[in-house]
């Protein structure tokens, strides 16, 4: 049978295209098919209102491995990264704001101000979480063992255990504290002031639905320190041009290398012959037959939608249909006439408080609130927001004194209550998160002259996210690292030979890491 390539990978996201610059570095022949117009799945720049430009869904470089960069050659394809060196600005209730500079020592000057406590403890919680996060952080690249897997799997467990070992006892308790304890109780333990235990809080929720107080939400700290930008570790970054110059510095790397990329085009179903996946069939019926398939694809839509039930086994399929995918995230893009000006700040002042990120997340009763408005009602009365600027470090993104904000919301139900739907309630919504922020900057509504919105059914319909989930899954304890997304199915491999899942429902999950794809990419070398 005539082979039109060696791997076909179903998605342009940045995943299937790091995973397409691999298998093709290694020679191989790779067709990737892209659903949308475009290339990037959820890591795309587009213009929203007329002259206005910004990244559609993800909004900030952290996660991007430097190997990954260095191995793709992604700054000779025009991938730019600039630091956001503004850390996090907190506006107050009460007015007034806390500013948390990358500078620690001034942030504990900062926070002196509001509690002297926390200000003595600020250097010692950071430092425990960047020692323990070395663990998770020298996983990102590796492939986790499988449960009930062999001699290599037990190997692998092994070594990773050994990492822990190697900590000081002391660490290896709050190693065991984060990644079971809720992220509100390990504040609790840390901190009296509640806005700056609403502004960590945020981290152990973000894009996902849940109580701060759920357990295991804790783990989700440790992801600060997973990044890197431009050497420094921790840091958050911008990429010039917006998030879509990744994928297109990937999309030109991969297409040097020989992959042919197809755009709108859509995958019917996967071909499965004797037990092996041996291509896929398009919407067209057009057939691509390939040695391998490989889906950077959400794992519900991968194995319950393109493959025939039939070829699975029943175990494996019950538990793809109870992973959880709810992400809880409202997003929205907006046109500013000028910049707004937030309490204690006038237009134009004090730009290096707010060049990273604006955080409205009170305290962690604001964000239990949040969570009980979107878990019965459908969403936050007060949403928990965070709000970045980038073009006051990218002035590609807007017209010359003009501006671009991001605003990434929780919490929202992706499935709302009494038949309702989020096309009906969402301009509603999205001007309640306007009135939000309105309250701490009310020159906001006159300077908006646009604005995009996507709600958790957009997230779905537009980007092929179950459930609006950003991270093709919540970062569950029992949906990260040996049981993402299933249990001995960790490795990227499937019960179909030659079907391969190389998208964020693989370890490490979401973000903008490239991770899942450099990792399936190596499985698949092995393997042909």
């Amino acid at each position: 049978m005539k082979l039109d390539c060696d791997v076909v990978i179903i998605g342009a996201g940045h995943n299937g295209l790091t995973c397409a610059g691999y298998l093709a570095k290694a020679g191989f022949k790779v067709k990737v098919v892209e659903r949308r117009s475009v290339v990037g799945g959820s890591v795309v720049t587009e213009e929203f209102h007329p002259g206005f430009r910004n990244s559609a869904c993800a909004f900030a470089v952290s996660l991007l491995q430097p190997q990954i960069i260095r191995d793709l050659e992604l700054s000779r394809y025009g991938l730019k990264i600039v630091d956001r060196s503004g850390g996090t600005f907190a506006p107050l209730e009460n007015g007034g704001y806390l500013s948390l500079p990358r500078d620690k020592d001034q942030a504990v000057e900062n926070i002196s101000v509001v509690s002297k406590s926390d200000a003595g403890k600020y250097l010692e919680f950071h430092e425990q979480l960047r020692k323990t996060s070395l663990v998770l952080r020298s996983t990102v690249l590796e492939t986790p063992p499988n449960l009930g897997g062999g001699f290599k799997d037990l190997l692998t467990a092994a070594i990773i255990g050994n990492r822990l070992r190697k900590l000081d006892l002391k660490y290896q308790r709050i190693f065991s504290d984060l990644m079971t304890m809720s992220v509100g109780d390990y504040l609790n333990e840390w901190f009296e002031f509640e806005n700056l235990k609403g502004v960590y809080a945020f981290e152990g929720v973000v894009g996902h639905l849940a109580s701060p107080y759920a357990p295991g939400s804790a783990y989700v700290l440790m992801h600060k320190y997973f990044g890197e930008v431009n050497g420094i570790v921790g840091a958050w970054g911008h990429a010039i041009g917006g998030m879509g110059s990744i994928s297109q510095a990937m999309a030109k790397s991969a297409q040097d290398k020989g992959v042919d990329i197809q755009v709108s085009t859509a995958v019917a179903e996967i071909i499965v012959e004797e037990g092996s996946a041996q291509g896929v069939v398009l919407d067209d019926g057009k057939v691509i037959r390939a040695r391998a398939v490989a889906g950077n694809v959400n794992p519900k839509i991968l194995y319950l939608d393109l493959v025939d039930r039939g070829v699975l086994d029943s175990d494996f399929v019950r538990a793809l249909e109870g992973y959880r995918c709810r992400s809880g995230t409202f997003r929205m893009n907006i046109a500013l006439s000028e910049l707004p000006a937030f309490d204690g700040l006038k237009v134009g002042e004090g730009l290096e408080l707010i060049t990273g990120t604006v955080e409205i997340a009170h305290s962690l009763e604001y964000l239990e609130r949040a969570y009980d408005d979107a878990k019965y009602g459908g969403w936050a009365k007060k949403p928990i927001v965070s709000m970045c600027m980038p073009s006051l470090i990218d002035d590609s993104l807007a017209p010359p004194g003009a501006h671009v904000a991001s605003l990434f919301c929780q919490h929202f139900n992706p499935e709302l209550s009494g038949g309702r739907s989020w096309d009906d309630v969402k301009e509603t919504v999205a001007d309640q998160v306007i009135d939000t922020i309105s309250q701490y900057a009310p020159n906001l509504k006159n300077a908006i002259i646009g604005r995009s919105i996507l709600s958790p059914l957009d997230l779905e319909r537009d980007y092929a996210l179950p459930g609006g989930d950003i991270f093709h899954g919540a970062l569950d304890l029992d949906q990260i690292f040996s049981l993402r997304p299933v249990a001995g199915y960790a490795d990227y491999r499937s019960p179909v030979k030659g079907l391969y899942l190389c998208g964020a429902g693989a370890h490490p999950g979401g973000g903008v890491s490239g991770a899942p794809g450099h990792n399936a990419a190596r499985e698949i070398i092995r393997d042909l």
